[in-house]
């Protein structure tokens, strides 16, 4: 184990998570429907319906969409779910997306107090018997995954090419898995024995590289993560399956953000 590898790419985590107009930059949560409103932290009047999202911009106002300056009525179209558009106001970002089937409006300033006061994420010591082996079982065919949402009412499906399968602590492990954003790559979102008490409760996250040809894979845990949803209430995070609850406790990658202690 490298530990300086290890605060490399933790500090490279953290860096995104706290950029300007990532989640810590999130100031509202805002789900759309037919009725136009006007939220206090974006430019504007929002709705949707079957043609998709659609802005009234008053007289003054005006948003950069593409490059482009857009005034007057806007329609951002019928988006796909888990996609988006990032809309320019000022110095802020007005993210216009699709989340569990509800078109949202999420507006991010960079100057937005959670992110000013962010302080990086504790962590447990990175420890070699942590970074495990495992094998990917592939199903015949792969499979939607439905999951709860870090909001209440909302779900995400998710297709599943398989799961992994693995030993921690002496005990017989598996994960199912969701394609990663990589070619071949796989993620897992899973809670443990840690969770509510050293790590956030309601998941971490766990990259995983390609299988090789024989199937096997490496289960990096000293990199797992928190997702937003660990930091702020404007996230939508999908939680983890029931069969992702691991009986074990897994002391390392992410602990609870101080955020949140």
């Amino acid at each position: 184990m490298d530990a300086h590898e290890w605060a490399q790419w933790h500090a490279e985590h953290e860096r995104r998570l706290a950029s300007p107009h990532g989640f810590l930059a999130i100031t509202s949560l805002n789900f759309l429907d037919g009725t136009p409103r006007r939220f206090p932290d974006a430019p504007g009047e929002w709705s949707t319906g079957p043609d998709g999202v659609v802005v009234d911009l008053a007289e003054g106002e005006s948003l950069t969409v593409d490059g482009a300056t857009v005034t007057g009525r806007h329609a951002f179209g019928v988006l796909p779910e888990r996609g988006g558009v990032e809309a320019g106001a000022g110095e802020a970002v007005i993210e216009v997306a699709r989340r569990g089937g509800f078109d949202i409006v999420r507006p991010r300033h960079p100057s937005h107090e959670l992110r000013r006061r962010f302080r990086g994420t504790p962590a447990f010591e990175p420890d070699e018997k942590w970074v495990l082996t495992g094998r990917f079982v592939p199903f015949d065919e792969p499979r939607d995954v439905t999951v709860g949402a870090a909001v209440e009412g909302l779900e995400h499906v998710y297709e599943s090419p398989g799961r992994v399968e693995f030993e921690a602590l002496g005990t017989p492990l598996a994960l199912t898995v969701f394609n990663g954003r990589a070619p071949g790559s796989l993620f897992a979102l899973f809670t443990d024995e840690t969770s509510g008490i050293t790590t956030y409760a309601a998941n971490r996250s766990l990259a995983i590289d390609a299988p090789a040809a024989d199937g096997s894979v490496v289960l990096d845990f000293t990199r797992a993560t928190n997702l937003p949803c660990a930091y702020t209430d404007f996230a939508t995070c999908p939680l983890p399956p029931a069969e992702n609850r691991l009986p074990v406790a897994v002391e390392a990658g992410e602990k609870i953000p101080y955020e949140r202690a």
